[in-house]
């Protein structure tokens, strides 16, 4: 047997939700991000993003899965220290679809930032 199970949502039971692993860095790191603030914390996310856009060009799968799951964990830990839940943030301006043009698959221009 795997060790993903399936739930009901076809979703496997080991997976994480983006509230729950935003709560699992705060309480990892939460400390250290204040004493560091949003600027600090903004260009070690900034460090992520460069080593992620390097893995994409001549990484393995397995670094590219380490370089996203870094650029999340930074992601989360700014938005901790500037006070935004991920979760709701995520579902309020994706929830119903495209912020663009509001459908659940996009159909806005390809030359237009949806």
């Amino acid at each position: 047997m795997s060790s993903h199970q399936e739930t009901d949502s076809s979703r496997p039971v080991d997976d994480v939700s983006l509230t729950d692993f935003q709560a699992k860095i705060r309480a990892m790191y939460y400390e250290k991000d204040v004493q560091r603030g949003v600027d600090g914390t903004f260009m070690w996310l900034m460090e992520e993003v460069g080593e992620l856009a390097s893995a994409l060009r001549e990484g393995s799968m397995e670094e590219l899965s380490g370089e996203f799951a870094d650029v999340l964990a930074w992601l989360a830990t700014i938005a901790n220290v500037a006070g935004i839940d991920l979760g709701q943030a995520v579902r309020k301006k994706y929830g119903d679809g495209c912020p663009g043009c509001g459908r659940l698959v996009c159909v806005c221009p390809m030359d237009e930032k949806p």
